[in-house]
C-alpha cells in the first residue's frame, strides 16, 4: 500500500479499455500446446510511447516498430510471438514484421502503421508468417478483458513463471490505472535486458509526455538489471494510453505527474526485479549499491563492473563472500577510486573497512551471502554519487541451460 498507489488485479486489463488475448500458430514444434502469439489492444484512440535496446544489430520486429512509433500519431495495438525472434534476417525479416502488422490491422480494422510489433526467441531463424497471418487476424476478434494473463504465459521462453502487475494511482482529478507484463529470463544486461515489456494506462497524457515518463522509469529499473551480461538484439518497453480515465491531461512539472511517474515506476521496477528473480539458473537475487563516488558515471560503472562479474558471481553461486573479487572489479571498471579507503558490505555486515579484510569472521560473511536474497554495498569514499543494479549470481544450471538446444 502506497500513499498515492495501490497494487490491483487484472494486469494489462486493469486499466479502462483495454483487451488482451493469445493464441497458438505452432512457431515452435516442441510447444504444440502452448499459444505463442498475443495481441494487446486500445478499445479507442490511444498514444504510444516506447524505448528499444541499444544493441547495433537490432530486430526485424524493433526496427518496424521503431518507425511505426515515429510516424503514427495514433497507435491502438501490439501484436508479439515467442519463439522465434526475427533477428539477423535481413530484409525478409522486415517484410515479415510488416506482414504481422498487417495481419493484425486486418483483423482489426486499423492501419498497419497503428501496430506495433515484437518477437522473442532464437535469432538467425525466418519466421513462419504463412502460418501465423491467418492465426494474429483470428486473434484480433478473440482479445477480452481478462486476457492479461494469458497474454503474459504466450510471451514466455525460458521464463518459469509469468510476470504481470497493475496499480491505481491517485491524481488529483480522479484515480488512473497502470497494468503490465514482462518476459525475460537469459541474455539480460543493462540497456535494455533481454526483454518485451507490455505496459497500458487508462490516464488522458500526450504522446511527449508518455515517452519521457517511460524513459525515466526504464532508466531506473530495466537499465538498471543484469543477469548474464549480455545484450539482446530484441528489447522492448511499450506503453498505450488511452485517456478512458478522464483525468486532467498530465503535464510535465506538476504533482500530478511526479504521482503517475512513481506508480509507473513501481510497475516497472517491480517487473524488473521479477526478471532478475526468474533469471535461468539463478539461486541468488543480489542488488548492488555503490555509493561514495566521486560521480554518478563512476558510481554506475563500478556498480555494473561487479554486477557483471563472472568471477563475483560464481563466488555468490558458491556461497563465498569473495570481496577480493569485488575490489578487483572496481579496480577494471575504470572508475576514480583510492583501494585504502573502499569499504564493502554483505547485508550491512562489514567485509572490507579502508581495502583491507574487517574483523568480521569469515564465517559471519559466508551466513549473509548463503540467503537467497542479499544487498553488497560499496562505499568508494570519494564523494556523495551513487548508483544500484540487480542482479544473480551465475549457477551451473545457467551454463546447462545455454548449451544450445
Amino acid at each position: 500500500m502506497s500513499s498515492v498507489f495501490t497494487e490491483i488485479s487484472g494486469g494489462l486489463n486493469a486499466p479502462a479499455g483495454f483487451l488482451a488475448g493469445s493464441i497458438y500458430c505452432g512457431i515452435k514444434a516442441t510447444n504444440p500446446d502452448k499459444p505463442d502469439i498475443c495481441m494487446i489492444v486500445s478499445e479507442g484512440p490511444a498514444v504510444a510511447a516506447g524505448t528499444f535496446t541499444t544493441n547495433k544489430v537490432k530486430a526485424a520486429p524493433v526496427r518496424v516498430s521503431r518507425a511505426n512509433l515515429r510516424w503514427a500519431d495514433e497507435v491502438r495495438a501490439i501484436v508479439a510471438n515467442a519463439g522465434n525472434a526475427n533477428a539477423c534476417t535481413g530484409i525478409s525479416g522486415i517484410e515479415t514484421a510488416k506482414r504481422m502488422t498487417s495481419a493484425a490491422a486486418k483483423g482489426l480494422g486499423l492501419k498497419s502503421r497503428q501496430i506495433l510489433v515484437c518477437s522473442t526467441g532464437r535469432i538467425g531463424v525466418q519466421l513462419p508468417i504463412e502460418k501465423m497471418e491467418e492465426s494474429i487476424t483470428q486473434l484480433a476478434s478473440l482479445v477480452h478483458p481478462s486476457g492479461s494473463s494469458a497474454a503474459a504465459e504466450s510471451i514466455m521462453t525460458s521464463d518459469t513463471v509469468k510476470k504481470e502487475i497493475a496499480v491505481e494511482v491517485y491524481l488529483s482529478s480522479g484515480p488512473v490505472r497502470i497494468g503490465g507484463i514482462a518476459k525475460g529470463a537469459g541474455m539480460i544486461d543493462p540497456n535494455m535486458a533481454t526483454m518485451l515489456c507490455f505496459i497500458t494506462t487508462d490516464a488522458c497524457v500526450e504522446k511527449a509526455e508518455l515517452q519521457q515518463v517511460l524513459s525515466v522509469s526504464v532508466e531506473h529499473s530495466f537499465n538498471r538489471i543484469t543477469v548474464d551480461g549480455d545484450m539482446s538484439t530484441n528489447d522492448t518497453v511499450l506503453m498505450l494510453a488511452n485517456g478512458k480515465a478522464g483525468n486532467s491531461p498530465l503535464r510535465v512539472g506538476t504533482a500530478d505527474f511526479e504521482v503517475f511517474q512513481r506508480g509507473l515506476d513501481h510497475v516497472t521496477l517491480s517487473l524488473a526485479k521479477m526478471i532478475v528473480e526468474d533469471g535461468e539458473g539463478v539461486t541468488k537475487f543480489v542488488e548492488v549499491h555503490v555509493n561514495g563516488a566521486s560521480s554518478f558515471s563512476d558510481a554506475r560503472r563500478a556498480a555494473e563492473a561487479i554486477a557483471k562479474s563472472c568471477l563475483v558471481k560464481c563466488a555468490w553461486f558458491g556461497e563465498d563472500p569473495n570481496w577480493g573479487r569485488i575490489m578487483d572489479a572496481i579496480g577494471y571498471s575504470g572508475v576514480r577510486m583510492r583501494e585504502e579507503l573502499v569499504d564493502i558490505y554483505y547485508d550491512g555486515i562489514l567485509a572490507v573497512k579502508g581495502g583491507v579484510a574487517s574483523s568480521t569472521p569469515m564465517q559471519k560473511l559466508k551466513q549473509a551471502v548463503s540467503h537467497d536474497r542479499f544487498r553488497v554495498i560499496v562505499n568508494l569514499n570519494l564523494g556523495s554519487a551513487e548508483y544500484n543494479v540487480f542482479t544473480t549470481d551465475l549457477s551451473t544450471d545457467y551454463v546447462t541451460l545455454n548449451m544450445g538446444e
